[in-house]
């Protein structure tokens, strides 16, 4: 279900009143910062960090792989398992754009996500689309 969303306590409102599954986040960071995109180990420490601030458990390591034969989409992409699901994204070296989704059946708040995201990676703004799972 796709509802007009702007804040935490509409999450939460529209999580308790369905009942939701899960909630999905998606991030669209716009013009971040090359030099914190294209490293290894800065985006593991994203992962680390971004579970930390929103209460995910985080299960194992994060994984960060680097491919694309195609420049328009070659960069790292993320995968994070957490125990209420998992947190994905793909960092686009020529757009500089990253691109973060979030689902879990723990409630969290995808605002902090998003604006912890766009600072970590010096983005320029974001947009932020929730999705509930019934």
């Amino acid at each position: 279900m796709n509802v007009n969303i702007k804040n935490f306590e509409d999450v939460k409102s529209v999580y308790n009143s369905l009942p939701a599954w899960g909630i999905l986040s998606s991030l669209d960071i716009r013009n971040c910062d090359i030099k914190k995109i294209t490293d290894k180990s800065y985006v593991e420490q994203f992962a680390v960090e971004l579970c930390d601030l929103i209460g995910m458990k985080r299960f194992g390591d994060p994984v960060v792989v680097h491919f694309g034969e195609d420049e328009h989409v070659e960069g790292f992409s993320l995968t994070q398992l957490i125990e209420t699901s998992l947190v994905s994204g793909h960092f686009a070296n020529s757009s500089k754009n990253v691109y973060i989704d979030i689902f879990s059946c723990k409630v969290y708040d995808p605002f902090v996500a998003a604006k912890f995201t766009t600072e970590f990676f010096g983005g320029d703004d974001y947009d932020i689309n929730v999705l509930f799972r019934k």
